[in-house]
């Protein structure tokens, strides 16, 4: 049996504490041992919660301490790029949430300056998602045969005032109020990624981008048209400015394929046509669950030497469908 992995946490922000419980989840594999961010309060609330021993204000001093086996980055993206080269230098195997960096470029940057250095994986778990994996499986299957079209919405009012005057996404991340490439960058990159998982390669041919929150710098509706294998048509819909919706709202997921149809409404996901099937999921448990199955593959092919499911090649054609969104909207030098 593998000895416990010392993992290191760099970040101490909202996410983390779906990573640390991702991690918890694994105890008999690995341990977060140590913890850095600069606001001492964030990173002695989260050792306080999940009994981490080691805490630094810079994660450079974290590094030098040594005795860490992989390190788990979850801190904003502007720093990703440098924390994994930090992490590179030392030959550590790095977990990185998504995006590698802000723009395509750079991230193409950093992953040729860190190949053959270290193991790196970005951490993409909402393609990890329960309702996905299966609705992948029915799809590799053939259950409907080649899909020719499907359509994804997210349709939210989290960038409307609620009733006390403040914008429930916004509230929930505050981040986002300063990111001038906002829904698509940071929310969407994450259906562009299961798009591709499930239908294979997809291309950006239109994007249009709104903005409506006074309060953001970047967009908060987008419509995103791609083509997909075999000139299948797919859509990418979503806003956090409809009114009558909730503040936050599960994805809406319909594919089209000549003998069936896989449709994601709420928590129920469905297969009509050549077969029929149902299956019920609690949208609560599997978004924590997503977490731990992300961790659970780094570790398993930290285990195994095979490659990553979102190796760093698989997150630029993620990352190429973004930058080609802002292109296409006429918004490519968003920042």
């Amino acid at each position: 049996m593998s000895p416990v992995r010392r993992i290191g946490l760099i970040g101490a922000g909202w996410v983390t504490q779906h990573h640390l419980a991702g991690w918890a989840a694994l105890k008999d594999r690995a341990e977060v041992v140590a913890i850095a961010d600069p606001s001492a309060e964030r990173r002695a609330a989260r050792a306080q919660a999940f009994d981490i021993p080691r805490t630094y204000a810079d994660a450079g001093a974290m590094l030098a301490a040594g005795g860490l086996d992989a390190i788990d980055i979850a801190a904003p993206r502007a720093a990703h790029a440098e924390l994994v080269r930090l992490a590179a230098d030392r030959g550590l195997p790095i977990l990185c949430q998504k995006p590698l960096a802000p723009t395509l470029a750079e991230a193409e940057a950093l992953v040729a300056a860190v190949e053959g250095r270290a193991r790196l994986m970005v951490h993409e778990n909402w393609r990890f998602r329960a309702h996905y994996r299966e609705a992948a499986a029915w799809l590799r299957a053939g259950a409907i045969g080649q899909p020719f079209a499907a359509r994804l919405e997210l349709v939210t009012s989290g960038t409307l005032p609620d009733a006390a005057g403040q914008f429930p996404a916004l509230e929930r991340q505050p981040f986002m109020r300063d990111e001038a490439r906002m829904l698509v960058a940071e929310v969407l990159i994450h259906h562009l990624d299961t798009l591709r998982m499930l239908l294979g390669p997809l291309r950006v041919t239109a994007c249009a981008t709104g903005q409506t929150c006074p309060d953001l710098a970047g967009e908060d509706t987008a419509l995103i048209q791609l083509s997909g294998p075999g000139g299948a048509a797919v859509q990418v819909f979503a806003t956090f400015a409809a009114h009558g919706a909730p503040a936050a709202s599960p994805d809406r997921l319909e594919i089209l394929g000549p003998v069936g149809a896989i449709r994601l409404q709420g928590s129920e996901l469905s297969m009509t046509g050549r077969e029929t099937r149902t299956r019920a999921f609690d949208l609560a448990a599997i978004y924590a669950e997503s977490y731990a199955a992300a961790i659970a593959h780094f570790i398993d092919r930290l285990d195994d030497g095979s490659p990553f499911e979102t190796a760093p090649a698989d997150n630029l054609e993620t990352l190429r469908l973004v930058e080609d969104c802002y292109r296409l909207a006429g918004r490519a030098e968003a920042r």
